[in-house]
């Protein structure tokens, strides 16, 4: 019995994205276009800081069986740092954002429309987190 049930094919599941649910006509035509560009956003760290990141990270569980207080307190402040990086870097980017376009009343409706798609993109980074 219990080999049949491990022969049994499990259904595939596709991950619901903002992309699947504009294709199901779950999405207004507004929102798709948004969503698909949203989904394609840069990574929130270079692959060198990621890495180093996760690097950090296999050492914390790997110090938890011998030290496991020692190991927690590592993690807390391996998020912590991670958390503040995110910070500082959200920071810089919306403060280059709003040099974009506050430059008085000489923007055009065109850079305007840019400075708002960079916040769309910006905003969606924000909500991935």
């Amino acid at each position: 019995m219990n080999n049949e049930l491990q022969n049994i094919e499990q259904p595939t599941v596709a991950p619901l994205t903002t992309a699947a649910l504009a294709a199901a006509g779950e999405m207004t035509p507004l929102a798709a276009p948004a969503a698909a560009h949203e989904e394609q956003a840069a990574p929130l760290f270079s692959s060198e800081e990621a890495k180093d990141l996760r690097a950090r990270w296999d050492g914390v569980q790997g110090a938890f069986v011998d030290e496991p207080r020692q190991a927690v307190e590592q993690a807390d402040s391996l998020v912590a740092g991670a958390m503040k990086r995110l910070a500082e870097m959200f920071a810089d980017e919306r403060a280059k954002l709003e040099g974009q376009w506050d430059r008085g009343d000489d923007v055009s409706t065109e850079d305007l429309r840019l400075a708002l798609r960079r916040y769309r993109s910006f905003f969606g980074r924000l909500l991935s987190v």
